[in-house]
């Protein structure tokens, strides 16, 4: 089972895909930026963990789990940040 404050890459993704469609509907931009491309704003706040978004992870036993969204991200900069 995968650590809940722990983000796969896929859901890394997931979540920046998700967070630039809502951007790109019509959503508030919650930091400060002079981007207008929703992808590299949804980057940007993933960057600063101010994403408001919940992962809930099925697991193979019919569970799941709720990922701890800021403690993740923050552990996910800290191996990852050269990715994004």
């Amino acid at each position: 089972m995968w650590p809940e404050n722990r983000l796969t890459r896929f859901e890394v993704a997931r979540i920046i895909s998700a967070r630039a469609l809502q951007i790109s509907l019509g959503a508030p931009v919650l930091i400060k930026t002079d981007e207008t491309d929703p992808i590299k704003i949804a980057k940007e706040e993933f960057k600063k963990n101010v994403l408001p978004i919940t992962i809930k992870r099925h697991l193979p036993n019919n569970k799941y789990q709720i990922v701890k969204i800021k403690e993740a991200v923050e552990n996910w900069l800290k191996e990852n940040l050269n990715e994004l």
